[in-house]
């Protein structure tokens, strides 16, 4: 088991923390603060704890460069109302330097200082040593709360590690809780709802998922290469013609393994789709040569429904189609209502997911809803992350520096 930030002795001392502030923006406004929130439980015990609270983050994807406008300056602000008090913040082409260090010393217990983007030096991504230790210069202890980038080893999550004391926050523990706990001891009837794009993104997860799970319910487009590869004409529907033989031996393996792979019986279809027309619901052996799948049809939305409801553990990844437009959102939103009111633990993946059941009202009613989308892909693969893996052990007492 690794150890929390419970388990350390914080008072008076620097707690360096990484957190998961890679927020979306528009025009230099954060038009979803989900991550930041996500955060504050680990950043208000520091703060009651009377540590002196060094925050760190990326943004974007700057490429080991200064840019203006991946700077956390935004989120700053946002953390500054979120807490009810003033963030220390540096503005600084290099994410650690002689000042930031100063700025550190100087912090009073209780105080909250962020850091620059730490993506913008390279030695980030790198997993630089050099960046990692300037980055421990700043603390007595580290604490890692950010699963959105535990699958990557960088200075931040995995090199820092090498030179202080590490934890886990409230957030990584919840998602290390909620995802790998339940998948290494999941409850039964175990449903997995996977959608979204690709098959090739989600093969890992499904070969390993085959092993745990009763049921797997697939839909979004990644359910069209199964439909294609099972014989039926998907019309001009988006298929990976390449994955047909691995759609192929999924399903004979969940069926040696007595697994019910369920797939669409009806879809909503449409000629255009940018612009929707030709708008109807088309079972899956009356598809058009013009016509492409963009949702699951109502049959199979309550198909889905009624393997929900019959679920202990229900684990979801991907959308059922195009979600972010309406005519496309029933099959997507439909499920996300039904898990919401299901009485099974209910694990929704970030990303593309996590957006989905925001924008169906149901977040609030999820047993947890992951701020990482590769990185509870990646969990869901059965995986190492990285991230994790570095953080130290418990050994059952509070750690003293």
């Amino acid at each position: 088991m690794k150890r929390n930030v419970t388990d350390l002795n914080v008072e008076g001392k620097r707690v360096l923390v990484r957190v998961d502030f890679n927020v979306p923006m528009k025009d230099g406004k954060i038009t979803d603060d989900f991550r930041i929130v996500s955060s504050l439980k680990t950043i208000k015990y520091l703060i009651n704890k009377k540590a002196r609270v060094i925050l760190m983050s990326h943004l974007g994807r700057p490429k080991g460069e200064y840019k203006k406008e991946f700077s956390l300056f935004p989120v700053k602000e946002r953390l500054e109302e979120l807490l009810g008090q003033e963030v220390v913040f540096i503005s600084t082409v290099d994410p650690v330097n002689d000042c930031t260090l100063a700025a550190c010393e100087n912090l009073k217990n209780g105080q909250v200082m962020l850091l620059e983007n730490t993506r913008f030096t390279p030695g980030e991504e790198n997993n630089d040593d050099e960046f990692a230790k300037e980055l421990a210069k700043h603390a007595d202890y580290f604490v890692n709360d950010a699963f959105g980038t535990a699958h990557r080893a960088h200075a931040s999550n995995v090199g820092v590690c090498k030179y202080l004391p590490s934890a886990t926050g409230f957030l990584l523990q919840k998602e290390i809780e909620c995802i790998d706990d339940n998948l290494k001891n999941p409850k039964h009837p175990f449903v997995a709802i996977l959608g979204g794009a690709k098959v090739s993104d989600k093969i890992g997860v499904i070969n390993n998922l085959l092993d745990k799970v009763d049921t797997i319910l697939i839909g979004g487009a990644m359910a069209n290469t199964f439909l294609k590869a099972e014989g039926f004409d998907m019309g001009s529907s988006k298929v990976e013609a390449e994955k047909f033989d691995v759609a192929k031996e999924i399903l004979a393996n969940a069926k040696d393994k007595n697994v019910e792979i369920v797939l669409p019986t009806d879809v909503i279809v449409s000629t255009d789709f940018d612009k929707p027309k030709g708008l109807r619901t088309a079972a899956i052996d009356d598809i058009k040569d013009d016509e492409m799948a963009l949702d699951i049809g109502e049959k199979t939305t309550k198909a889905f429904i009624d393997k929900i409801n019959g679920a202990k553990l229900v684990i979801w990844n991907g959308p059922m189609g195009v979600f972010e437009n309406e005519k496309f959102s029933a099959g997507t939103f439909g499920v996300a209502k039904a898990l919401a009111f299901s009485e099974a633990i209910s694990i929704v993946g970030g990303g593309d997911t996590a957006l989905a059941v925001k924008l169906s009202g149901y977040e609030d009613k999820m047993t947890h809803i992951s701020t990482g989308g590769g990185a509870s892909l990646e969990m869901m693969e059965g995986k190492v992350l990285p991230g994790i893996d570095v953080i130290d052990d418990i050994d059952g007492e509070e750690v003293e520096k």
